[in-house]
C-alpha cells in the first residue's frame, strides 16, 4: 500500500470518527435533562398525573365552593397575566419553595400547570421531595387547557377563549412601539 493511499484513509477514517463523534454530540444536546427529568417524573405517582379535561372538572367544583383544592399556575409572571385559568393561583416555576409558606399543610390538594408539562414535572417532583401527598400535575398544561376550548382570564380583557393556539404567532405587521 502506498503512502498516498494510506494517507487517505487514514484522512476517511478521522473524517467518519468526526461525523460520528458530532451526531453523539448533537443527540445528547438535545435533551440534556432528560436523565434528571425521568428522574422528578417517577416521584410523581401515575394516579397524579391528569389531563385538562380532569383538571376542568376540579376547577368547577372550586367556582361553586365545593372544593378546597388548589389550582397552582407556575408559568413566568408574563405568562400568567397574558392569560390564566380563573382562580389559579400563580408561584414562578422557580419559586417551588414558596408553596411551603402558602401551603404548610402537606395533604392540601394541589393541580399544578405550566404552558406543557415539563416545568411542572419539576415542581410536582419537588413537592413530593417536600412530602406532599396530594400534589397533581397537569399532563397538557394550559396548552391542553386552551385546545380542549376552555376559558381564560386575564385584567384586560376578562374571560375570553382563544381560537388558535400557536406557539410561536408568526404575524405581519408594520409598527410595533412594543415587541
Amino acid at each position: 500500500m502506498g503512502k498516498g493511499l494510506m494517507a487517505k484513509l487514514i484522512v476517511m477514517a478521522m473524517g467518519i470518527l468526526l461525523v460520528f463523534g458530532m451526531a453523539l454530540s448533537t443527540s445528547a444536546k438535545e435533551k440534556p435533562d432528560q436523565a434528571v427529568l425521568d428522574e422528578f417524573k417517577a416521584l410523581i405517582p401515575k394516579d397524579r398525573v391528569v389531563k385538562a379535561d380532569k383538571l376542568y372538572k376540579v376547577w368547577q367544583d372550586i367556582m361553586a365552593g365545593k372544593s378546597k383544592a388548589v389550582i397552582l399556575d407556575i408559568r413566568s409572571h408574563p405568562e400568567f397575566k397574558t392569560g390564566h385559568i380563573e382562580g389559579a393561583s400563580h408561584i414562578s416555576g422557580a419559586h417551588v419553595y414558596q408553596v411551603l409558606n402558602k401551603f404548610p399543610d402537606k395533604n392540601t390538594e394541589i393541580y399544578v400547570h405550566c404552558r406543557t408539562k415539563h416545568r411542572a414535572t419539576y415542581f410536582v417532583g419537588t413537592l413530593y421531595k417536600y412530602g406532599y401527598k396530594n400534589a397533581y400535575l397537569v399532563d397538557d398544561g394550559i396548552v391542553g387547557w386552551i385546545k380542549a376550548g376552555y376559558p381564560l382570564v386575564n385584567e384586560f380583557m376578562g374571560e375570553f377563549k382563544v381560537t388558535r393556539y400557536e406557539k410561536q404567532l408568526k404575524e405581519k405587521y408594520l409598527y410595533r412601539e412594543f415587541r
